[in-house]
């Protein structure tokens, strides 16, 4: 501590510089380039102050506290300085702009009386510049007029520090400079991810949210967890007359340190579209029908009852939502337990993420991420696999760049050449499908060189002789060939990542999404514990879990073998039927993809989809489509007409969106952080929690699901989950805790498996055999197709496509290489149909040399395309989930249908 006198008071400050001291202190001096998100530099002067014995007055930005100071914060000399700068600041600002209270620049002027009129008269004979200062009106999201610019810089900085785009640049020198983006054009030309950091920090109005611009600032502020990536992003949602206007990231919020993407700032406009359903609707002889809501629950009900007292209760699945609350998650699984009697419950997890937590929990103990955010700053190296955070977890992305740019290792292994693999160390450009066989060979690699942790691996593991003996075979020279990429490589890789420590693996779906998903999991299990980076900061294997609650829907029980914490129905059922008064069914459910099959094969007749849009989303969805159409009964609860309800829906139920509920969700490092209301219900539209609840009471089960607030569910679920009975909703008012938490005192867990594993003290390696997919080309089908997100969109689209993000990314794109369009006679942007052993899609070409020769890559958002169509029916062998990632196709133009070509 310092002991230093301000403005004739003494006070203790604990070291920083002068502005974090006074700002400590509450005394608050002009700032216009400073934000505490980015380095200080002291270029405006504003904050400048007065010590005793210095001459000169000096910025408090970038000097550092010391002992003894004298400082005076608004001396008549400080004062005058400040007017000064200001009015200097001032000389080329629009003097019949408007004052606006929101803009820190504005503030000050009234504050010092700088009477901008004034000013242009002073500095009337100051040289203008030839050419207008740049501006740009067409963004969806951003307004920028650059004659506001003050050339604070603040732009310029928080795009390099906290995005690493280096979009916004200074061009020209001395009067002539102004502040452009990289291309010196629109915005939308440019590398510009549309995050809105440059108008969160922008001062003086230069760069402004349009949305503001068009319908005025936000009049209420509610602090908020984004519905899009698993990310969990904490921000402050701004609503004007009911409407959503702008969301902030908080500086406070530890997952995203005041950072948000395209979508968690600005798609929000969803919520307000014009085709939002908010009125109960049955379909008659092929027509939708508005009803009122006693009327469909009673339809529902009559149906629902004659089908069990029919068939049972395996004749109806239930699937809850990844992008619904945890208490609504919770309120599903146990109307398919209680109300229905079956354990017939999922997810959409079962399509994505089931691997990883199949496999965290067989390898260490607890199927979810061992590490936290945080540690992404602690880190000295990333392997990156099978995933693209920069685009589909885009802080995540961000933090990652940036602890790169400062010097940290990064191996990424993707058949892409993701934004990351340009900053990597080491990019294995691996073959679709070759997960399995490149793991074996990065440890043979670690084993074969030393450069295993041979005290963790003593001390932590069992085995270790069983498992060398098993890799041995799995040299880098065998799996060359296999992967496409070179055993130099593959050496390098592994030397990369096991050169410093801590070191932190990310997987994503990429690694999920296959056959032998669960198994590729497993070994990168195993490099975790070959390099004892387990139970430690900055270490880890941590899963980039896809929608916003993911983790928490199957979490809360929608998986039909577990209950709420992912704990197997054997060892809890006695316990949860004590709590809620009835039966808990032992009967083995059925997983998602296996409802499918039944419905195929006649023996469920109901289905009960809530947020999933699970015709567009699954693969092969012809046959998707035609299981769906033997059901008697489809309910679809959702806010759109999607493309499931479209199709074979009988019943839509209402549902509102994240922005006009309360509740919680769980991000991918296990954080449960709060949900709040920030606008009225829209129309007739309920939360998820309250249909549930009051169609189980007219079921007949009211006592069971007799909760007045989203609270009063997660009382109940502390009740049945152990491991979260202390995350209690005053706890997680500000940042939410990670699990485990025991009880109230419990601080949360930020590192799993610190000194044990819950299976143990020791873990085992995976000794897994390699078994290639059965989808392989051919001469009708000579590229492998590989799919995934994009930064823009989201999943099914529901929610992106209807924002502004559709017109930075209006439909699909498949990507392809040069030399294969060339081969095909196939134009950049060209429309083509692609056609797999299952289906057809028509998608317009994007050419690019992100992906290699013979393969391909398209996003599946936009139903006009309908990439699902054509993905592939091979499952994991472990949980089932579809492998999206792998499927054989033929390219054709539409003009005239080019024969196929020979395998490349």
């Amino acid at each position: 501590m310092f002991l230093v006198m301000i403005n004739g008071k003494d006070h203790e400050c604990s070291g920083g510089t002068i502005l974090e001291a006074l700002r400590a202190l509450d005394i608050q001096v002009p700032t216009l380039c400073h934000d505490p998100r980015i380095l200080p530099t002291g270029a405006c002067r504003l904050c400048s102050v007065e010590i005793e014995g210095q001459e000169r007055l000096v910025a408090s930005c970038t000097t550092p506290v010391a002992q003894g100071m004298r400082i005076w914060t608004h001396s008549e000399k400080v004062e005058a300085d400040r007017r000064t700068n200001l009015t200097l600041l001032a000389r080329n600002y629009p003097a019949e702009e408007c004052y606006d209270e929101h803009l820190e620049f504005h503030r000050y002027l009234r504050q010092y009386g700088i009477d901008l009129t004034r000013v242009g008269r002073i500095f009337k004979l100051a040289p203008a510049t030839d050419e207008p200062r740049f501006t740009d009106f067409d963004h969806p999201y951003l307004r920028v007029d650059m004659d506001k610019c003050v050339h604070c810089y603040r732009c310029i900085r928080i795009c390099n520090e906290v995005q690493g785009q280096f979009v916004w640049r200074a061009w020209n020198r001395g009067d002539r400079t102004e502040i452009r983006p990289d291309t010196g054009g629109p915005l939308l030309d440019s590398s510009c991810v549309s995050c809105g950091a440059c108008a969160d920090t922008c001062p003086s109005g230069a760069i402004t949210d349009r949305l503001v611009v068009e319908k005025g600032a936000p009049t209420e502020w509610t602090r908020t967890t984004c519905a899009y990536c698993g990310t969990g992003c904490e921000m402050l949602v701004g609503t004007r007359g009911g409407e959503v206007i702008v969301a902030k990231p908080l500086l406070d919020a530890p997952v995203n340190k005041g950072h948000l993407c395209v979508k968690g700032r600005y798609a929000h406009r969803f919520a307000h579209a014009k085709d939002r359903i908010t009125q109960p609707m049955i379909r008659r002889d092929g027509e939708w029908h508005e009803v009122s809501w006693p009327e469909v629950y009673l339809y529902i009900a009559d149906r629902l009852h004659a089908i069990l007292a029919e068939s049972g209760p395996s004749a109806v699945g239930v699937l809850g939502s990844a992008r619904a609350t945890n208490e609504e998650n919770y309120l599903a699984q146990k109307f398919a337990r209680v109300v229905l009697g079956s354990n017939n419950i999922d997810c959409c997890a079962r399509v994505c993420h089931a691997p990883s937590a199949a496999a965290l929990k067989a390898t260490l103990g607890t199927g979810a991420a061992t590490n936290s955010f945080n540690d992404i700053e602690i880190a000295q190296g990333f392997l990156v696999a099978g995933a693209n955070p920069t685009e589909n977890h885009p802080i995540v992305g961000a933090r990652i760049k940036q602890q790169v740019l400062k010097g940290a290792k990064l191996v990424v292994v993707d058949p892409r050449r993701t934004e990351l693999a340009r900053f990597a160390d080491v990019h294995l450009q691996i073959r679709p499908g070759t997960n399995v066989p490149t793991f074996h060979a990065i440890a043979h690699a670690l084993i074969e060189s030393g450069a295993v942790d041979e005290e963790f691996i003593r001390e932590r593991t069992d085995d270790f002789e069983g498992f060398r003996d098993f890799i041995r075979n799995w040299t880098p020279e065998r799996v060359a060939p296999i992967a496409g990429v070179t055993a130099e490589d593959i050496r390098k890789a592994a030397a990369v990542y096991a050169s410093v420590k801590p070191a932190m693996i990310f997987h994503g779906l990429g690694m999920t999404e296959h056959t032998q998903g669960t198994e590729g999991v497993q070994c990168l299990v195993n490099l975790a514990l070959l390099t004892g980076n387990l139970g430690k900061p900055g270490s880890g294997e941590n899963p980039l879990r896809g929608q916003n609650n993911v983790q928490g829907s199957a979490h809360m029980g929608c998986e039909p073998s577990n209950l709420a914490g992912y704990t197997p129905i054997s060892q809890v059922a006695d316990l949860v039927e004590k709590i809620w008064k009835a039966p808990v069914p032992r009967e083995q459910g059925l997983t998602w993809m296996k409802m499918l099959d039944a419905a195929s094969e006649g023996s469920l007749r109901a289905l009960y989809a809530i947020g999933y849009d699970v015709y567009f989303s699954n693969p092969r969805s012809d046959e998707t489509k035609k299981a769906l159409e033997k059901l008697e009964l489809v309910i679809v609860q959702d806010l759109f007409l999607n493309e499931t309800a479209k199709a074979v829906g009988h019943v839509f139920l209402p549902a509102c969106s994240s922005y006009e509920k309360d509740g919680t969700f769980m991000n991918s490092e296990r954080r449960v952080q709060r949900v709040r209301q920030c606008i009225p219900l829209v129309g007739d539209s309920k939360s998820d929690w309250v249909i549930l609840k009051e169609l189980a009471a007219t079921m007949g089960f009211k006592d069971a699901f007799d909760f007045d607030s989203p609270e009063a569910i997660w009382n109940e679920v502390r009740q049945v989950w152990k491991a979260g009975a202390g995350i209690s909703y005053e706890r997680i008012e500000h940042n939410g805790l990670q699990w485990p938490c025991l009880d109230e005192e419990h601080p949360g867990t930020t590192i799993l498996h610190a000194k044990q594993f819950p299976i143990g003290v020791r873990a085992n390696f995976s000794k897994i055999d390699y078994l290639p997919t059965p989808e392989v080309t051919t001469d009708e089908y000579p590229f492998i197709l590989n799919t995934g997100r994009t930064l823009a969109q989201f999943n099914a689209g529901t929610m992106s496509m209807r924002t502004g993000n559709a017109r930075i990314r209006p439909t699909d794109l498949l990507e392809m290489h040069p030399c294969d369009a060339m081969l095909l006679q196939i134009h950049d942007h060209e429309k083509v149909r692609i056609t797999s052993r299952y289906g057809t899609a028509e998608i317009p070409v994007q050419l690019t040399d992100k992906v290699r020769r013979g393969e391909l890559f398209a996003t599946f958002h936009d139903p006009k395309v309908f990439t699902n169509r054509v993905t592939g029916g091979q499952r994991d062998r472990v949980v089932g989930s579809p492998e999206y990632k792998v499927t054989a196709v033929r390219v054709e133009r539409l003009e005239q249908a080019a024969p196929a070509i020979s395998k490349p």
